[in-house]
């Protein structure tokens, strides 16, 4: 499978792409560097992203889960830029559970992208995070997000 590395403010990504879709979001460098059109796509869109300049991401996705997990990872493409739902909002939005809605988000191949950031706890609690940097890399997303100090452990 192509991909790539993007280098970014919380450290080397790398991007993976299946069949004209990105698949997976990894926090480490590229394997093997790969160059293809989404490829050079998803990297703009990423850096711009860090650079303040994207709010939106529109490069195609097909990552693997479980139909449940899709459901979640489809409600935090929808959450907005800049705000934040609860693990118990996006439960009640499912019909499901909080630890339901927080094991899926902890199994999210394409973090940033699909922004499992964007999900918090009671209050805007920051819990766990899977990424590198943990709840750090967390708050850093959501300060970049909304320019605000986000870090309430």
């Amino acid at each position: 499978m192509p991909e790539c590395t993007v280098n970014s403010p919380i450290g080397p990504l790398a991007l993976i792409e299946q069949d004209g879709a990105i698949i997976e979001l990894d926090w480490r460098r590229a394997r093997q560097e790969e160059s293809s059109s989404l490829l050079s796509s998803a990297r703009d869109e990423l850096e711009n992203y860090f650079a303040g300049a994207l709010k939106t991401f529109s490069i195609p996705l097909n990552p693997k889960g479980t139909p449940f997990q899709k459901r979640v990872w489809q409600q935090m493409v929808e959450i907005p830029y800049g705000e934040a739902l609860t693990y118990g909002e996006v439960a009640r939005n499912l019909s499901s559970s909080p630890r339901a809605v927080g094991t899926a988000c902890g199994r999210n191949p394409v973090p940033i992208i699909i922004p499992c950031h964007r999900i918090v706890g009671p209050g805007g609690k920051l819990t766990g995070y899977t990424g590198a940097g943990g709840i750090r890399t967390k708050s850093f997303l959501l300060e970049l997000e909304t320019n605000q100090p986000q870090l309430d452990l």
